[in-house]
Formats: structure tokens, C-alpha cells, sequence
């Protein structure tokens, strides 16, 4: 019996980098994960959950967004957030490749 193969990651190298960084922050896990938990999350919500400025929370998505972990929108004077599952799937298939020592 074969084993089956892991789905081709299409993350470049740089996409890499970036992912690893704005997952090594604290406070950008914990956004992240609030906003996993919802099917889109209102910036709104997050100023509610998290106890810091809207600059803070602002700055932390555009993190976010740059590394492609997120895809934010405008709808009307607000933004909304949604977890962009499919690139945390190529990053961990990619990182379990990066790790696996073969």
C-alpha cells in the first residue's frame, strides 16, 4: 500500500518568512484565532475582545493580511475579517516538509 502524498504547497519562500513572523507574535496568535473562531469577525468585535488601541489592532491585521493568513474586506465603515484557511494549510504542509528531515 502507498503511502498517500501531502498536497503541494504553493508558498514561496518569502510567504514562508512572512507567515512564521506574524505567527510568532502573541497578540497577532490571539487575533487570529478570534477571528478563526467566527466565519467573519467585525473589527469592531475585536476592539471589544482585545484591550488595546484600534491602531494596535489595525496594525496587527495589516500584519495579518501581508502574510496572507487573512483576507479583509469593507463593508461600509467597517471591516470585516476571514481566515483565509487554505494558506494555514499550504504553511503547515510546508512546514512539516521544511521538518521532516527527508
Amino acid at each position: 500500500m502507498t503511502k498517500p502524498t501531502a498536497p503541494r504547497s504553493k508558498l514561496t519562500d518569502k510567504q514562508f518568512e512572512l507567515i512564521a513572523k506574524a505567527l510568532a507574535d502573541p497578540r497577532r496568535m490571539a487575533l487570529l484565532e478570534a477571528i478563526a473562531g467566527e466565519e467573519e469577525c467585525a473589527c469592531q468585535q475585536l476592539r471589544k475582545e482585545f484591550p488595546v488601541s484600534k491602531a494596535t489592532i489595525s496594525f496587527h491585521i495589516k500584519e495579518l493580511v501581508r502574510a496572507g493568513l487573512v483576507e479583509a474586506r469593507r463593508d461600509g465603515q467597517f471591516l470585516q475579517c476571514e481566515v483565509r484557511r487554505e494558506v494555514l494549510e499550504a504553511y503547515s504542509a510546508e512546514l512539516l516538509r521544511r521538518t521532516s528531515g527527508e
